[in-house]
C-alpha cells in the first residue's frame, strides 16, 4: 500500500534523528533538485551534508505537516548544526519525490514578547473547502501591506486586535505588528518583500514563499498564516539570508518555483 505523501515526507526529515535510510526510496534520484544553497544538488548532496553531522547530534520535530497538490509543506524543529526552525517545501512527481526547497532560522533562546515560541500555537487542518477562498485572501494581504505597503489597507484583513504572532520580535495584535514596524523604521532597518514566488495552502493554513531584504541583505521570507473566520488569525516565519551567488553549493537558485 502506498504510503501517503505527507507521511513520506515526515518519515523521510526524521530519518536525518534516526538513521534509516529506508524513507530515502521516496526521493526520484534521477531528478532531485536541490534549492538549499547551502546544499550541492542531488542525492548526493543530501547524503554529504549527512556524513558530516556529528554522529547522535540531529533531531528533528515536524509540528505542521500542509499538502497542496503536488506540494507537501513541513514546519519543523529541527537541531541540524544547531536549534533551528524550518519551512520545508517538496515536490512530488508521479509519487515520488523529485525538488526540495527549504527555509531555515536560528531558534531563538527566548519566547517572543507575547511569551510565544516560534513553532507553537494551532497546528489543526479544518475549513478544506476553503482553502482556495483563504490562499486568495492571504496573498492579497502579502501583496497589498508587505509588497506594495498599503498599511491603509492592514486592519482590514485582521479580526480587531485578535492576532497571534509568532516572529521572535513581534508582540500579538496589529498593535505589536505596528510598534515592531515603528521600531525598524526608528532604527533605520529596512524590510521589504519584492517579490511572491509561491502560495501553497490546506485549509485554514497558508504558506508565502517570498523575497526581498532586511536590513540590506538579500532574504527569503517564508510566511505561514492561520485564518479564522476570513480574516488572519496567527502568522510564523522564518526569514533567511541569502548567500551571494559564489557560495552557491548548486546553481538552482533559491526559488525557481
Amino acid at each position: 500500500m502506498q504510503v501517503p505523501i505527507k507521511e513520506q515526507v515526515v518519515q523521510l526529515l526524521k530519518s536525518i534523528e534516526t538513521g534509516d535510510m529506508k524513507p530515502v526510496a521516496y526521493i526520484n534520484a534521477e531528478k532531485y533538485i536541490q534549492h538549499n544553497l547551502s546544499v550541492g544538488d542531488g542525492l548526493a548532496g543530501f547524503g554529504a551534508v549527512l556524513q558530516q553531522l556529528p554522529v547522535g547530534s540531529a533531531k528533528v520535530n515536524t509540528i505542521r505537516v500542509l499538502q497542496d497538490g503536488d506540494f507537501v509543506v513541513t514546519h519543523t524543529e529541527y537541531n541540524f548544526f544547531g536549534p533551528k526552525i524550518g519551512f520545508d517545501v517538496f515536490r512530488f512527481e508521479n509519487g515520488k519525490i523529485v525538488e526540495h526547497w527549504d527555509n531555515l532560522q536560528e531558534t531563538p533562546s527566548t519566547p517572543n514578547p507575547s511569551g510565544h515560541s516560534m513553532t507553537d500555537g494551532d497546528n489543526t487542518i479544518k475549513d478544506v473547502e476553503k482553502t482556495a477562498s483563504n490562499k486568495k485572501l492571504v496573498s492579497d494581504f502579502v501583496d497589498d501591506v508587505l509588497v506594495n505597503g498599503k498599511l491603509e489597507k492592514l486592519a482590514s484583513y485582521f479580526d480587531g486586535d485578535h492576532y497571534i504572532q509568532h516572529n521572535p520580535a513581534i508582540a500579538d495584535g496589529l498593535s505589536g505588528l505596528g510598534a515592531a514596524l515603528k521600531y525598524l523604521a526608528e532604527q533605520g532597518i529596512t524590510m521589504k518583500y519584492t517579490q511572491v514566488h509561491k502560495v501553497l495552502g490546506e485549509g485554514n493554513f497558508v504558506l508565502v514563499i517570498s523575497e526581498g531584504e532586511f536590513a540590506g541583505k538579500p532574504t527569503s521570507f517564508y510566511d505561514l498564516f492561520r485564518v479564522q473566520n476570513g480574516k488572519i488569525a496567527e502568522h510564523w516565519d522564518t526569514m533567511e539570508t541569502i548567500p551571494a551567488k559564489p557560495d552557491w553549493k548548486n546553481q538552482n537558485g533559491k526559488f525557481g518555483f
